[in-house]
């Protein structure tokens, strides 16, 4: 299990190792070096999704390791309460940042459309946590749409299992 603290509650999280072993072996290594200290859930989006991983409070993006393999063909679906690896057009692409799903949202799945968006983890505990999160007012900033007008700090990522 994962806890994700944040300034707001705790959201506990259940990684899927076997459908995202990259992936999941990915988020532990940023979670083992405490690369999340301190940064936000910089997108939120009601209705859709709440992201992060990424950014400090300035909007200052944070150093990150290489791009891992997108794991988006694993069968598993972004449904609501997932989370999912974020990333730019290049399907291979992510790195640190993640999203949790708010609702169902079958379009980023993996199709012939598009690759999609890998998920790797669900919320167990804490979706209203998430859901606090999501109906925050947000504003631009650093160039950024969709950003809490007060940071949402994620304190520390931790490893409980």
């Amino acid at each position: 299990m994962i806890t994700i603290k944040t300034n707001h509650g705790d959201i506990q999280v259940e990684l899927f190792d076997e459908k995202a072993p990259i992936t999941c072996k990915n988020f532990r290594q940023y979670i083992e070096d405490q690369f999340f200290h301190g940064t936000i859930f910089h997108r939120v989006i009601p209705n859709f999704m709440i992201q992060g991983g990424g950014f400090n409070a300035d909007m200052t993006q944070q150093k990150t390791r290489e791009p891992i393999k997108n794991e988006a063909q694993n069968g598993e679906k972004n449904r609501r309460g997932t989370l999912a690896m974020a990333r730019t057009s290049d399907v291979n692409s992510a790195t640190a940042q993640f999203f949790i799903n708010l609702k169902d949202n079958s379009f980023l799945d993996h199709s012939n459309r598009d690759f999609g968006y890998a998920v790797f983890g669900q919320v167990a505990d804490g979706m209203d946590v998430v859901d606090t999160i999501a109906k925050l007012p947000t504003g631009n900033k650093g160039g950024h749409q969709d950003v809490p007008q007060e940071p949402v700090e994620i304190i520390e990522v931790t490893l409980d299992d």
